[in-house]
Protein backbone atom coordinates (compact mmCIF):
# COMPACT_ATOMS: atom_id res chain seq x y z
CA UNK A 1 0.00 0.00 0.00
CA UNK A 2 1.03 3.47 -0.46
CA UNK A 3 3.36 5.71 2.08
CA UNK A 4 1.59 8.81 1.37
CA UNK A 5 -2.04 8.68 4.11
CA UNK A 6 -3.97 11.21 1.59
CA UNK A 7 -3.27 8.66 -1.22
CA UNK A 8 -4.05 5.88 1.05
CA UNK A 9 -7.22 6.99 1.77
CA UNK A 10 -8.64 7.82 -1.45
CA UNK A 11 -7.28 4.27 -2.33
CA UNK A 12 -9.43 2.86 -0.01
CA UNK A 13 -11.96 4.53 -0.45
CA UNK A 14 -12.19 3.37 -4.80
CA UNK A 15 -10.99 -0.40 -3.15
CA UNK A 16 -14.23 -0.57 -1.56
CA UNK A 17 -16.37 0.87 -4.52
CA UNK A 18 -14.68 -1.54 -6.88
CA UNK A 19 -15.38 -4.53 -4.23
CA UNK A 20 -19.10 -4.03 -4.40
CA UNK A 21 -19.49 -3.52 -7.57
CA UNK A 22 -17.23 -6.57 -8.73
CA UNK A 23 -19.40 -8.98 -5.44
CA UNK A 24 -22.66 -8.18 -6.84
CA UNK A 25 -21.99 -10.52 -9.90
CA UNK A 26 -20.98 -13.31 -8.00
CA UNK A 27 -22.92 -13.15 -4.89
CA UNK A 28 -26.56 -13.73 -6.10
CA UNK A 29 -25.68 -16.52 -8.05
CA UNK A 30 -25.85 -19.00 -5.60
CA UNK A 31 -29.16 -17.59 -4.82
CA UNK A 32 -30.75 -18.12 -7.83
CA UNK A 33 -32.59 -20.74 -7.09
CA UNK A 34 -34.26 -19.99 -3.52
CA UNK A 35 -35.09 -16.60 -5.57
CA UNK A 36 -37.10 -18.24 -7.90
CA UNK A 37 -38.65 -20.61 -5.52
CA UNK A 38 -40.18 -17.56 -3.15
CA UNK A 39 -40.99 -15.34 -6.17
CA UNK A 40 -42.48 -18.25 -8.18
CA UNK A 41 -40.73 -16.89 -11.58
CA UNK A 42 -38.23 -19.01 -13.91
CA UNK A 43 -38.59 -17.46 -16.88
CA UNK A 44 -36.87 -14.03 -15.86
CA UNK A 45 -34.30 -15.71 -13.87
CA UNK A 46 -31.45 -15.22 -15.92
CA UNK A 47 -32.17 -11.19 -16.11
CA UNK A 48 -31.27 -11.10 -12.28
CA UNK A 49 -28.04 -11.28 -13.33
CA UNK A 50 -28.10 -10.40 -17.20
CA UNK A 51 -29.93 -7.10 -16.58
CA UNK A 52 -26.85 -6.15 -13.84
CA UNK A 53 -24.22 -6.90 -16.39
CA UNK A 54 -25.99 -5.10 -18.90
CA UNK A 55 -26.88 -1.68 -17.17
CA UNK A 56 -23.57 -1.70 -15.73
CA UNK A 57 -21.78 -2.53 -18.84
CA UNK A 58 -24.17 0.20 -20.52
CA UNK A 59 -23.44 2.99 -17.63
CA UNK A 60 -19.69 2.82 -17.62
CA UNK A 61 -19.22 4.92 -21.06
CA UNK A 62 -21.63 7.99 -19.07
CA UNK A 63 -20.13 7.77 -16.68
CA UNK A 64 -16.90 8.22 -17.88
CA UNK A 65 -18.19 11.31 -19.75
CA UNK A 66 -19.85 12.77 -17.17
CA UNK A 67 -16.61 12.49 -15.09
CA UNK A 68 -14.57 14.35 -17.54
CA UNK A 69 -17.59 16.89 -17.51
CA UNK A 70 -18.50 17.45 -14.37
CA UNK A 71 -15.99 15.93 -11.91
CA UNK A 72 -15.26 12.57 -10.39
CA UNK A 73 -16.32 12.87 -7.13
CA UNK A 74 -20.07 13.97 -8.07
CA UNK A 75 -20.14 11.08 -9.72
CA UNK A 76 -18.61 8.78 -7.76
CA UNK A 77 -20.97 9.77 -4.95
CA UNK A 78 -23.91 9.45 -7.14
CA UNK A 79 -22.97 5.98 -8.44
CA UNK A 80 -22.58 4.59 -4.64
CA UNK A 81 -25.65 6.56 -3.67
CA UNK A 82 -27.87 4.81 -7.03
CA UNK A 83 -26.07 1.39 -6.13
CA UNK A 84 -27.28 1.60 -2.74
CA UNK A 85 -30.70 2.49 -2.73
CA UNK A 86 -31.23 0.10 -5.38
CA UNK A 87 -29.86 -2.89 -3.29
CA UNK A 88 -32.55 -1.72 -0.70
CA UNK A 89 -35.13 -1.86 -3.48
CA UNK A 90 -33.63 -5.33 -4.46
CA UNK A 91 -34.33 -6.26 -0.70
CA UNK A 92 -37.61 -4.99 -1.08
CA UNK A 93 -38.44 -6.86 -4.26
CA UNK A 94 -41.86 -8.88 -3.84
CA UNK A 95 -42.13 -10.10 -7.89
CA UNK A 96 -39.47 -11.27 -10.10
CA UNK A 97 -40.21 -8.14 -12.50
CA UNK A 98 -39.44 -5.50 -9.38
CA UNK A 99 -36.09 -7.44 -8.87
CA UNK A 100 -35.02 -7.03 -12.03
CA UNK A 101 -35.76 -3.30 -12.69
CA UNK A 102 -33.76 -2.68 -9.12
CA UNK A 103 -31.08 -5.01 -10.48
CA UNK A 104 -30.76 -2.52 -13.68
CA UNK A 105 -31.04 0.20 -11.56
CA UNK A 106 -28.45 -0.96 -9.32
CA UNK A 107 -25.69 -1.89 -11.83
CA UNK A 108 -26.22 1.90 -13.05
CA UNK A 109 -24.93 2.84 -10.11
CA UNK A 110 -21.92 0.27 -10.00
CA UNK A 111 -20.89 1.12 -13.57
CA UNK A 112 -20.35 4.82 -11.96
CA UNK A 113 -18.15 3.28 -9.33
CA UNK A 114 -15.72 1.24 -12.03
CA UNK A 115 -15.53 3.70 -14.50
CA UNK A 116 -15.07 6.79 -12.04
CA UNK A 117 -12.64 5.05 -9.81
CA UNK A 118 -9.85 4.31 -12.31
CA UNK A 119 -10.46 7.72 -13.34
CA UNK A 120 -9.36 8.54 -10.39
CA UNK A 121 -6.13 6.84 -10.14
CA UNK A 122 -5.47 8.40 -13.73
CA UNK A 123 -6.36 11.83 -12.19
CA UNK A 124 -3.78 12.07 -8.89
CA UNK A 125 -0.98 8.91 -10.31
CA UNK A 126 1.29 9.51 -12.97
CA UNK A 127 1.25 6.60 -15.81
CA UNK A 128 4.42 5.26 -14.92
CA UNK A 129 3.28 4.45 -11.15
CA UNK A 130 -0.62 3.44 -11.85
CA UNK A 131 -0.34 -0.23 -12.89
CA UNK A 132 0.98 -1.33 -9.18
CA UNK A 133 -2.08 0.94 -8.12
CA UNK A 134 -4.41 -0.90 -10.53
CA UNK A 135 -3.13 -4.03 -9.24
CA UNK A 136 -4.88 -3.18 -6.15
CA UNK A 137 -7.94 -3.45 -7.40
CA UNK A 138 -7.45 -6.28 -9.43
CA UNK A 139 -7.25 -8.15 -6.07
CA UNK A 140 -10.39 -6.40 -5.27
CA UNK A 141 -11.80 -8.50 -8.71
CA UNK A 142 -10.13 -11.24 -7.55
CA UNK A 143 -11.57 -11.42 -3.62
CA UNK A 144 -14.98 -10.72 -4.69
CA UNK A 145 -14.84 -14.03 -7.28
CA UNK A 146 -14.04 -16.16 -4.14
CA UNK A 147 -16.10 -14.44 -1.29
CA UNK A 148 -18.70 -14.00 -3.57
CA UNK A 149 -20.72 -17.54 -3.91
CA UNK A 150 -19.35 -18.44 -0.57
CA UNK A 151 -21.26 -15.42 0.85
CA UNK A 152 -23.43 -15.87 -0.79
CA UNK A 153 -24.48 -19.55 -0.11
CA UNK A 154 -24.34 -19.30 3.79
CA UNK A 155 -26.21 -16.03 3.89
CA UNK A 156 -29.20 -17.74 1.61
CA UNK A 157 -28.83 -21.03 3.43
CA UNK A 158 -28.91 -19.89 7.29
CA UNK A 159 -30.17 -16.19 6.52
CA UNK A 160 -32.20 -15.70 3.43
CA UNK A 161 -31.43 -14.61 -0.16
CA UNK A 162 -32.66 -11.26 0.75
CA UNK A 163 -29.18 -10.77 3.10
CA UNK A 164 -27.00 -10.97 -0.11
CA UNK A 165 -28.20 -7.35 -1.30
CA UNK A 166 -29.10 -5.91 2.24
CA UNK A 167 -25.25 -6.71 2.91
CA UNK A 168 -24.51 -3.58 0.36
CA UNK A 169 -26.69 -1.17 2.92
CA UNK A 170 -23.67 -0.90 5.74
CA UNK A 171 -20.74 -1.30 3.44
CA UNK A 172 -22.38 1.07 0.77
CA UNK A 173 -22.99 3.52 3.32
CA UNK A 174 -19.11 3.40 4.59
CA UNK A 175 -18.41 3.76 1.15
CA UNK A 176 -20.13 6.25 0.13
CA UNK A 177 -19.18 8.41 3.58
CA UNK A 178 -15.70 7.67 2.98
CA UNK A 179 -15.59 8.94 -0.43
CA UNK A 180 -17.05 12.15 0.64
CA UNK A 181 -14.45 12.97 3.30
CA UNK A 182 -11.37 11.79 0.99
CA UNK A 183 -12.08 12.47 -2.00
CA UNK A 184 -11.94 16.63 -1.84
CA UNK A 185 -9.07 17.90 -3.95
CA UNK A 186 -9.81 15.54 -7.33
CA UNK A 187 -9.28 17.93 -10.35
CA UNK A 188 -12.76 19.87 -11.23
CA UNK A 189 -13.14 20.49 -15.00
CA UNK A 190 -13.29 24.25 -15.87
CA UNK A 191 -15.01 23.76 -19.12
CA UNK A 192 -18.43 24.57 -19.72
CA UNK A 193 -20.51 21.27 -19.49
CA UNK A 194 -22.00 20.34 -23.14
CA UNK A 195 -23.97 17.07 -22.91
CA UNK A 196 -24.70 14.95 -25.64
CA UNK A 197 -28.20 14.13 -25.34
CA UNK A 198 -28.56 12.41 -28.42
CA UNK A 199 -25.68 10.95 -28.47
CA UNK A 200 -25.56 9.28 -25.03
CA UNK A 201 -29.57 8.02 -26.43
CA UNK A 202 -28.09 6.20 -29.31
CA UNK A 203 -25.27 4.87 -27.12
CA UNK A 204 -27.74 3.36 -24.53
CA UNK A 205 -30.26 1.66 -26.89
CA UNK A 206 -27.72 0.48 -29.10
CA UNK A 207 -25.14 -1.13 -26.57
CA UNK A 208 -28.07 -2.31 -24.89
CA UNK A 209 -29.56 -4.44 -28.00
CA UNK A 210 -25.92 -5.23 -28.99
CA UNK A 211 -25.78 -6.67 -25.44
CA UNK A 212 -29.45 -8.66 -25.21
CA UNK A 213 -28.80 -10.31 -28.46
CA UNK A 214 -25.04 -11.37 -27.20
CA UNK A 215 -26.66 -12.68 -23.99
CA UNK A 216 -29.29 -14.32 -25.79
CA UNK A 217 -26.91 -16.31 -28.07
CA UNK A 218 -25.51 -17.26 -25.22
CA UNK A 219 -28.21 -19.20 -23.65
CA UNK A 220 -28.35 -21.41 -26.92
CA UNK A 221 -30.52 -19.19 -29.14
CA UNK A 222 -29.00 -19.43 -32.49
CA UNK A 223 -28.35 -15.85 -34.72
CA UNK A 224 -31.52 -17.40 -37.02
CA UNK A 225 -33.74 -16.57 -33.63
CA UNK A 226 -36.42 -13.45 -34.38
CA UNK A 227 -35.72 -12.13 -30.80
CA UNK A 228 -31.96 -12.43 -31.48
CA UNK A 229 -32.33 -11.13 -35.32
CA UNK A 230 -34.35 -7.82 -33.84
CA UNK A 231 -31.84 -6.89 -31.03
CA UNK A 232 -28.99 -7.28 -33.80
CA UNK A 233 -30.36 -5.12 -36.17
CA UNK A 234 -31.29 -2.46 -33.75
CA UNK A 235 -27.67 -2.26 -32.30
CA UNK A 236 -27.16 -1.79 -36.08
CA UNK A 237 -29.18 0.91 -36.54
CA UNK A 238 -28.66 3.05 -33.28
CA UNK A 239 -24.25 2.84 -33.38
CA UNK A 240 -24.70 3.61 -36.93
CA UNK A 241 -26.66 6.59 -36.16
CA UNK A 242 -24.26 6.75 -32.64
CA UNK A 243 -21.44 7.41 -35.15
CA UNK A 244 -22.61 10.01 -36.92
CA UNK A 245 -24.03 11.93 -34.19
CA UNK A 246 -20.65 11.60 -32.87
CA UNK A 247 -18.84 13.22 -35.84
CA UNK A 248 -20.58 16.54 -35.20
CA UNK A 249 -21.12 16.45 -31.42
CA UNK A 250 -19.33 20.15 -29.52
CA UNK A 251 -18.85 17.35 -27.30
CA UNK A 252 -19.28 13.80 -28.14
CA UNK A 253 -19.83 11.12 -25.46
CA UNK A 254 -17.36 9.18 -27.22
CA UNK A 255 -14.88 11.44 -29.17
CA UNK A 256 -14.03 9.53 -31.85
CA UNK A 257 -10.28 10.92 -32.29
CA UNK A 258 -9.13 8.40 -29.55
CA UNK A 259 -9.91 5.90 -31.97
CA UNK A 260 -6.75 7.42 -33.94
CA UNK A 261 -4.59 6.42 -31.46
CA UNK A 262 -3.27 3.03 -32.30
CA UNK A 263 -1.40 2.39 -28.86
CA UNK A 264 -5.07 3.22 -27.34
CA UNK A 265 -6.91 0.82 -29.93
CA UNK A 266 -4.42 -2.02 -29.61
CA UNK A 267 -4.63 -1.96 -25.65
CA UNK A 268 -8.55 -2.11 -26.18
CA UNK A 269 -8.39 -5.31 -28.37
CA UNK A 270 -6.40 -7.14 -25.27
CA UNK A 271 -8.49 -5.68 -22.97
CA UNK A 272 -11.17 -7.73 -25.21
CA UNK A 273 -9.56 -10.61 -25.77
CA UNK A 274 -7.99 -10.90 -21.99
CA UNK A 275 -11.73 -10.82 -20.64
CA UNK A 276 -13.52 -13.06 -23.95
CA UNK A 277 -10.83 -16.04 -22.28
CA UNK A 278 -10.84 -15.05 -18.46
CA UNK A 279 -14.46 -14.68 -18.08
CA UNK A 280 -15.78 -17.70 -20.63
CA UNK A 281 -13.17 -19.86 -18.87
CA UNK A 282 -15.11 -18.92 -15.54
CA UNK A 283 -18.14 -20.46 -16.58
CA UNK A 284 -16.45 -23.38 -18.85
CA UNK A 285 -14.36 -24.48 -16.11
CA UNK A 286 -16.61 -25.39 -13.31
CA UNK A 287 -19.38 -27.18 -15.75
CA UNK A 288 -15.95 -29.33 -16.90
CA UNK A 289 -15.55 -29.92 -13.30
CA UNK A 290 -18.26 -31.33 -12.23
CA UNK A 291 -19.49 -33.37 -16.43
CA UNK A 292 -16.03 -34.97 -16.03
CA UNK A 293 -15.43 -35.30 -12.61
CA UNK A 294 -19.01 -35.81 -10.80
CA UNK A 295 -18.02 -33.12 -7.89
CA UNK A 296 -20.56 -30.94 -6.79
CA UNK A 297 -21.31 -26.95 -7.18
CA UNK A 298 -19.48 -26.16 -3.94
CA UNK A 299 -16.05 -28.16 -5.14
CA UNK A 300 -16.71 -26.76 -8.96
CA UNK A 301 -16.37 -22.86 -6.89
CA UNK A 302 -13.04 -23.78 -5.19
CA UNK A 303 -11.75 -25.22 -8.64
CA UNK A 304 -11.98 -21.41 -9.92
CA UNK A 305 -9.83 -20.55 -7.11
CA UNK A 306 -6.21 -20.78 -8.61
CA UNK A 307 -7.23 -18.36 -11.19
CA UNK A 308 -8.88 -15.99 -9.29
CA UNK A 309 -5.60 -15.89 -6.93
CA UNK A 310 -3.46 -15.61 -10.17
CA UNK A 311 -5.22 -12.43 -11.47
CA UNK A 312 -3.87 -9.98 -8.59
CA UNK A 313 -0.45 -12.11 -8.84
CA UNK A 314 -0.20 -10.86 -12.10
CA UNK A 315 -1.11 -7.76 -11.82
CA UNK A 316 1.35 -7.04 -8.99
CA UNK A 317 4.15 -8.14 -10.61
CA UNK A 318 3.18 -6.43 -14.18
CA UNK A 319 2.04 -3.07 -12.01
CA UNK A 320 5.58 -2.96 -10.06
CA UNK A 321 7.98 -4.00 -13.49
CA UNK A 322 5.97 -1.08 -15.45
CA UNK A 323 6.91 1.50 -12.94
CA UNK A 324 10.58 0.53 -13.12
CA UNK A 325 11.15 0.08 -16.46
CA UNK A 326 8.68 2.73 -18.10
CA UNK A 327 7.17 0.12 -20.64
CA UNK A 328 4.42 -1.53 -20.66
CA UNK A 329 4.34 -3.32 -24.27
CA UNK A 330 6.75 -5.98 -22.68
CA UNK A 331 4.49 -7.40 -19.69
CA UNK A 332 1.64 -7.14 -21.92
CA UNK A 333 3.08 -9.44 -24.55
CA UNK A 334 4.56 -11.40 -22.07
CA UNK A 335 0.71 -11.93 -20.73
CA UNK A 336 -0.50 -12.50 -23.98
CA UNK A 337 1.65 -15.33 -24.85
CA UNK A 338 1.41 -17.10 -21.23
CA UNK A 339 -2.57 -17.07 -21.52
CA UNK A 340 -2.85 -19.63 -24.65
CA UNK A 341 -0.01 -21.42 -23.20
CA UNK A 342 -1.99 -21.84 -19.95
CA UNK A 343 -5.32 -22.64 -21.96
CA UNK A 344 -3.82 -25.34 -23.96
CA UNK A 345 -2.13 -26.84 -20.96
CA UNK A 346 -5.69 -27.34 -19.05
CA UNK A 347 -6.71 -28.53 -22.06
CA UNK A 348 -4.81 -31.57 -22.11
CA UNK A 349 -4.42 -32.32 -18.79
CA UNK A 350 -6.92 -34.73 -17.48
CA UNK A 351 -9.37 -33.04 -15.83
CA UNK A 352 -8.34 -35.85 -12.35
CA UNK A 353 -4.99 -34.58 -11.93
CA UNK A 354 -6.24 -31.34 -10.28
CA UNK A 355 -2.98 -30.19 -8.60
CA UNK A 356 -1.75 -29.70 -12.47
CA UNK A 357 -5.25 -28.38 -13.70
CA UNK A 358 -4.75 -25.68 -10.48
CA UNK A 359 -1.09 -25.08 -11.98
CA UNK A 360 -2.11 -23.96 -15.07
CA UNK A 361 -5.26 -21.72 -14.02
CA UNK A 362 -2.84 -20.03 -11.85
CA UNK A 363 -0.83 -18.93 -14.56
CA UNK A 364 -4.08 -18.17 -16.65
CA UNK A 365 -4.95 -16.00 -13.85
CA UNK A 366 -1.41 -14.40 -14.01
CA UNK A 367 -1.69 -13.90 -18.05
CA UNK A 368 -5.29 -12.23 -17.08
CA UNK A 369 -3.63 -10.01 -14.56
CA UNK A 370 -0.95 -9.04 -16.53
CA UNK A 371 -2.50 -7.71 -19.23
CA UNK A 372 -5.54 -6.05 -17.93
CA UNK A 373 -4.54 -3.14 -15.70
CA UNK A 374 -1.07 -2.66 -17.55
CA UNK A 375 -3.58 -1.82 -20.92
CA UNK A 376 -5.80 0.51 -19.19
CA UNK A 377 -2.45 2.40 -17.83
CA UNK A 378 -1.38 2.28 -21.83
CA UNK A 379 -4.56 3.59 -22.89
CA UNK A 380 -4.67 6.44 -20.30
CA UNK A 381 -0.91 6.97 -21.26
CA UNK A 382 -2.38 7.35 -25.06
CA UNK A 383 -4.49 10.20 -24.61
CA UNK A 384 -4.68 13.63 -23.36
CA UNK A 385 -5.05 14.32 -19.66
CA UNK A 386 -8.64 16.10 -20.36
CA UNK A 387 -10.10 12.13 -21.96
CA UNK A 388 -8.43 10.25 -19.14
CA UNK A 389 -12.36 9.44 -18.02
CA UNK A 390 -13.67 8.54 -21.53
CA UNK A 391 -10.53 6.39 -22.42
CA UNK A 392 -11.31 4.58 -18.90
CA UNK A 393 -14.52 4.21 -19.50
CA UNK A 394 -13.98 2.99 -23.25
CA UNK A 395 -11.10 0.06 -21.90
CA UNK A 396 -14.00 -1.07 -18.72
CA UNK A 397 -16.40 -1.31 -21.89
CA UNK A 398 -14.09 -3.22 -24.21
CA UNK A 399 -13.54 -5.76 -21.31
CA UNK A 400 -17.53 -5.98 -20.49
CA UNK A 401 -18.25 -6.78 -24.44
CA UNK A 402 -15.64 -9.45 -24.34
CA UNK A 403 -16.49 -11.23 -21.62
CA UNK A 404 -19.89 -11.25 -22.91
CA UNK A 405 -19.18 -12.61 -26.10
CA UNK A 406 -16.83 -15.17 -24.80
CA UNK A 407 -19.48 -16.27 -22.93
CA UNK A 408 -21.97 -16.44 -25.80
CA UNK A 409 -19.43 -17.98 -28.40
CA UNK A 410 -18.02 -20.30 -26.47
CA UNK A 411 -21.48 -21.32 -24.87
CA UNK A 412 -22.76 -21.79 -28.75
CA UNK A 413 -19.83 -23.54 -29.60
CA UNK A 414 -20.18 -26.02 -26.83
CA UNK A 415 -23.89 -26.45 -27.45
CA UNK A 416 -22.71 -27.06 -31.30
CA UNK A 417 -19.98 -29.59 -30.55
CA UNK A 418 -22.49 -31.22 -28.21
CA UNK A 419 -24.87 -32.25 -31.28
CA UNK A 420 -22.67 -34.99 -32.07
CA UNK A 421 -22.85 -37.09 -28.79
CA UNK A 422 -25.73 -38.43 -26.70
CA UNK A 423 -25.86 -35.46 -24.80
CA UNK A 424 -26.86 -33.34 -28.63
CA UNK A 425 -30.34 -32.89 -27.56
CA UNK A 426 -30.12 -30.04 -25.46
CA UNK A 427 -32.19 -27.46 -26.03
CA UNK A 428 -31.48 -23.59 -26.85
CA UNK A 429 -31.35 -22.32 -22.74
CA UNK A 430 -30.13 -25.29 -21.10
CA UNK A 431 -26.47 -23.75 -20.60
CA UNK A 432 -27.92 -20.47 -19.83
CA UNK A 433 -28.76 -19.14 -17.03
CA UNK A 434 -26.39 -18.05 -14.85
CA UNK A 435 -26.40 -20.27 -11.49
CA UNK A 436 -28.26 -22.92 -13.42
CA UNK A 437 -25.90 -23.12 -16.04
CA UNK A 438 -25.41 -26.79 -17.50
CA UNK A 439 -28.36 -28.09 -15.39
CA UNK A 440 -29.70 -29.82 -17.91
CA UNK A 441 -26.15 -31.61 -18.82
CA UNK A 442 -25.57 -32.27 -15.42
CA UNK A 443 -29.07 -33.57 -15.80
CA UNK A 444 -28.60 -36.01 -18.84
CA UNK A 445 -25.50 -37.33 -17.20
CA UNK A 446 -26.90 -38.01 -13.83
CA UNK A 447 -29.57 -39.93 -15.68
CA UNK A 448 -26.38 -42.83 -17.12
CA UNK A 449 -24.60 -44.97 -15.02
CA UNK A 450 -21.89 -47.49 -15.61
CA UNK A 451 -20.25 -48.08 -18.92
CA UNK A 452 -22.80 -45.29 -20.59
CA UNK A 453 -21.47 -42.78 -18.11
CA UNK A 454 -17.87 -43.51 -18.68
CA UNK A 455 -18.82 -43.34 -22.56
CA UNK A 456 -20.52 -40.19 -22.16
CA UNK A 457 -17.61 -38.20 -20.17
CA UNK A 458 -15.10 -39.21 -22.69
CA UNK A 459 -17.49 -38.00 -25.35
CA UNK A 460 -17.65 -34.37 -23.05
CA UNK A 461 -13.35 -34.65 -22.09
CA UNK A 462 -13.23 -34.61 -25.77
CA UNK A 463 -15.60 -31.54 -25.88
CA UNK A 464 -14.05 -29.55 -24.08
CA UNK A 465 -10.57 -30.12 -25.05
CA UNK A 466 -11.99 -29.17 -28.77
CA UNK A 467 -13.63 -25.75 -27.01
CA UNK A 468 -10.33 -24.62 -25.26
CA UNK A 469 -8.28 -25.31 -27.94
CA UNK A 470 -10.31 -23.01 -29.75
CA UNK A 471 -10.12 -20.42 -26.88
CA UNK A 472 -6.44 -20.90 -27.03
CA UNK A 473 -6.38 -19.90 -30.65
CA UNK A 474 -8.65 -16.74 -30.08
CA UNK A 475 -5.77 -15.87 -27.93
CA UNK A 476 -3.58 -15.61 -31.29
CA UNK A 477 -5.14 -12.43 -32.25
CA UNK A 478 -4.46 -10.98 -28.52
CA UNK A 479 -0.71 -11.83 -28.89
CA UNK A 480 -0.77 -10.41 -32.77
CA UNK A 481 -2.15 -6.87 -30.94
CA UNK A 482 0.31 -6.64 -28.62
CA UNK A 483 3.25 -7.46 -31.30
CA UNK A 484 2.29 -4.50 -33.24
CA UNK A 485 1.53 -2.57 -30.11
CA UNK A 486 4.52 0.76 -30.25
CA UNK A 487 7.14 0.20 -27.79
CA UNK A 488 6.02 3.71 -25.32
CA UNK A 489 7.30 4.97 -22.70
CA UNK A 490 4.75 5.73 -19.78
CA UNK A 491 4.65 9.63 -18.74
CA UNK A 492 6.80 10.70 -15.49
CA UNK A 493 7.22 9.54 -11.93
CA UNK A 494 6.70 13.54 -10.60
Amino acid sequence: MPTNPAISSILFALMMAIFLSALDQTIVAVSLPAISAQLHDVDLLAWVISGYMVAMTVAVPVYGKLGDLFGRRRMMLIGLALFTFASLLCCLAQSMEQLVMARVLQGIGAGGMVSVSQAIIGDIIPPRERGRYQGYFSSMYALASVAGPVLGGLMTEYLSWRWVFLINLPLGLAAWALAWRTLHGLPVPQRKPIIDYLGTLLMIVGLSALLLGITEVGQGHGLGDRLVQVHLAIAAVALSLFIIQERRAVEPVLPLHLFTSRSAVLCWMIVFFASFQAISLTMLMPLRHQTLTGAGADSAALHLLPLAMGMPLGAYFSGRHTARSGRYKPLILAGAVLMPVAILGIAFTPPEQAWLTGLFMLLTGVASGMQFPTSLVGSQNAVQPRDTGVATSTSNLFRSLGGAVGVALMSALLLAMLQGTGLGTLAPGSLGGEGQAGNALLDSLHASSGPALEALRGELANTFRHLLSVSAAIGLLSVAAALAMPNTLLRGRD
